[in-house]
């Protein structure tokens, strides 16, 4: 799978993020990369996860992307309480000459951080990685459609596919049926996507939805529990 032509953008947070030509479409939120990534997935998604954790947390990602939202859940494992098992799935998998390209020294804190951010991104893929004793990861090239997924096993779901104009076939009844699926009893999904036809296929798919408020320069978020 052909990995898409890309140019680095900066956001307003003093983050970068990259931008695809061929889809007019950015990685990130233009208003700042780091603060989504935080307010969306972390705060909506993981926090809540980890305060009802008895036990481990497995956190499934669509759309692996540059890595920032799971390096900045690997920094988070370092002080949480239970380790977090991470699997991604990604259909255009960046190479690390790209990714090294972006501002990272905005958000990472000391030379540790930067060494996880290259080995996130050089990890074998279709492998699980065990990069600290709190945090494994699982990377998966290819489509989620075609994915096995295990039901009832993860606590989150970060779903940061590109939007729906652009990636239609992400956003779509089935999609999030196969989520739910794989969603443990209680567990939630988050999106930076609002959209009324998104909400409606996470009620046709059996979640429970709710509109949060969103990150800097968005007023809505939605997030989606399994009940």
């Amino acid at each position: 799978m052909t990995t898409p032509h890309v140019e680095v953008r900066a956001t307003a947070d003093g983050s970068s993020t990259l931008f695809v030509p061929e889809l007019n479409e950015h990685y990130h939120s233009t208003h700042g990369a780091l603060q989504e990534a935080r307010h969306v997935y972390l705060g909506a998604g993981l926090e809540p996860a980890l305060a009802a954790a008895t036990g481990p947390v497995g956190v499934l990602e669509i759309g692996f992307g540059t890595g920032l939202n799971a390096l900045l859940t690997l920094e988070r494992s370092l002080s949480a309480a239970h380790p977090i098992f991470y699997d991604t799935i990604e259909k255009f998998p960046l190479p690390w000459s790209v990714v090294a390209q972006l501002n990272t020294e905005v958000y990472l804190r000391g030379p540790e951080l930067h060494s996880y951010q290259h080995q996130l991104h050089t990890a074998t893929w279709g492998q699980r990685v065990l990069l600290t004793p709190q945090f494994s990861l699982l990377k998966l090239a290819g489509e989620l459609q075609t994915t096995d997924l295990t039901n009832d096993t993860y606590q989150v779901i970060y779903f940061d596919a590109f939007a729906p104009d652009k990636q239609p076939d992400m956003w779509t009844d089935a999609v999030f049926a196969q989520l739910y699926q794989a969603t443990a009893p209680g567990g939630c999904l988050v999106s930076y996507c609002a959209k009324g036809s998104f909400k409606r296929s996470l009620l046709a798919a059996g979640w429970q939805v709710e509109k949060i408020p969103g990150p800097p320069g968005k007023r809505e978020m939605t997030r989606a529990w399994k009940r």
